[in-house]
């Protein structure tokens, strides 16, 4: 089964895409429709893709996983695939109490998609699996 974000996310994001393609800027009204859906969590998103802290991390397999390099100087690993976040706001404000659909990382992975403003890092199989063993030991 498919994890998929609401269908206003989804097609907010669609056409925020499309309007990259076609002017490379993302209309006023689509910035305003995102300011009103996630709040201060969308400024704080644009903040992190602006200053390019999100990385793609690929492996040979096929895997991947987003680093993003968070205001705090944390880097925190998110899983756009099943809309998963490391980070205490996601675990807090998204899974327990249902406050959020997004914490401001897993918002900066999806918007730069959007803008395709991702920096790319090709790493060994191996080199990924070492990268969330040690997320998960830091999380313990």
């Amino acid at each position: 089964m498919a994890v998929t974000l609401p269908v206003v996310v989804e097609e907010l994001l669609s056409e925020m895409a499309a309007a990259v393609r076609e002017t490379a800027r993302i209309p006023d009204e689509h910035l305003s429709s995102l300011k009103f859906i996630f709040g201060s969590s969308a400024i704080q998103a644009l903040d992190l893709v602006d200053r390019q802290s999100i990385t793609l991390i690929s492996s040979p397999s096929g895997r991947h996983i987003y680093q993003v390099l968070g205001s705090s100087g944390k880097t925190y690993t998110c899983l756009a695939s099943c809309h998963y976040c490391s980070c205490p706001a996601f675990t807090f404000s998204v899974l327990r109490k249902s406050e959020s659909l997004l914490c401001k990382h897993l918002l900066a992975v999806y918007l730069s998609q959007v803008m395709r403003t991702c920096q790319q890092l090709s790493v060994s199989d191996k080199q990924l699996t070492d990268m969330l063993l040690i997320e998960k030991k830091q999380e313990a």
